[in-house]
């Protein structure tokens, strides 16, 4: 990489400026986190869209913990040997939902490698306890991709979320070089074997741009992901979580119009939902994208 290249990471174009947030409502939403010990992907991850879905009273539960037993060159969620699971997360987690009295919630988690099921009964439990406390509330899960096992797989369909989640993250040819612990092939089988499996429940799955892909590797991963199934599918721009050695700079800044194109494709290779911006990440405006989705597959069976 060139010394140019890496400093744009750090140099944000206008698109970016976004308006100041209700302060008052994310200290109360950190207080309730830190009393609960609850992590949020939110705060982890950096996320740029913090400030308007804490705002709005949105936001992601991390589940297992915050420290990933992988290390992916994007990510800026702490990388080690995790700590022993919490027997208690998933009821704080089905409480504090009730407190925020969402009607909609994401539960997401670090990489578990470390686990025989890596994860996947933590997620059935925090599932479990949400529907006894909020039976009405939708509950999308962002999923690591448990190695594709399918004991795993078949765990956390039990518990019957309304959407799976599983980013493929980049295109395949830089799959290796920005996940070095995961693999291209693996995530779209896993994908694939969720429809497989149950396909009533949606799937869905996310990639950033700015890594250094081209627009032949864009296509080809949007056609990748249709013809496993996906049904929801959005697209941000990545940016560099730390000037550290692990994390790769940005390549490109995408603008607002290319994002738009990319849309308008995936919605024509036959995604039933796009949601493409700079700011987007995985779990942005994730109701939206469920609502869509449910009208097309309802208008499609009337």
């Amino acid at each position: 990489m060139t010394n140019k290249t890496a400093n744009i990471s750090h140099k944000l174009p206008s698109w970016f400026k976004q308006e100041l947030p209700d302060m008052d409502k994310i200290r109360a939403m950190k207080g309730m986190f830190r009393k609960s010990k609850l992590h949020t992907v939110c705060e982890s991850a950096l996320c740029p869209n913090m400030g308007e879905c804490w705002g709005a009273g949105v936001a992601t539960f991390m589940i297992l913990g915050d420290i990933c037993t992988r290390a992916c060159r994007f990510c800026a969620i702490k990388a080690g040997r995790p700590l022993a699971v919490d027997p208690n997360e998933p009821q704080e987690v089905a409480e504090a939902v009730k407190q925020l009295n969402l009607r909609y919630v994401v539960v997401t988690s670090v990489a578990r490698d470390d686990l025989p099921d890596e994860g996947a009964e933590q997620f059935y439990q925090t599932i479990t306890e949400i529907r006894k406390l909020m039976p009405q509330t939708k509950i999308e899960v962002l999923i690591p991709d448990f190695s594709n096992k399918m004991q795993s797989i078949e765990r956390l369909i039990a518990a019957r979320p309304d959407v799976v989640s599983h980013n493929i993250e980049t295109v395949r040819r830089l799959s290796e070089y920005v996940r070095s612990k995961a693999l291209h092939d693996r995530s779209l089988k896993v994908l694939r074997n969720f429809k497989r499996i149950a396909p009533d429940i949606i799937t869905k799955s996310s990639f950033m741009v700015g890594m250094g892909e081209e627009h032949d590797d864009i296509e080809a991963v949007m056609k990748e992901l249709v013809e496993a199934g996906v049904d929801i599918l959005t697209i941000g721009q990545y940016l560099r979580p730390t000037g550290l050695k692990r994390h790769i700079p940005v390549e490109k800044f995408y603008t607002p119009s290319e994002f738009k194109f990319y849309k308008e494709f995936g919605e024509h290779t036959g995604f039933k939902y796009v949601e493409s911006g700079p700011k987007v990440r995985s779990s942005f405006i994730a109701e939206e994208g469920y609502r869509r989705c449910i009208q097309i597959l309802e208008a499609a069976y009337s």
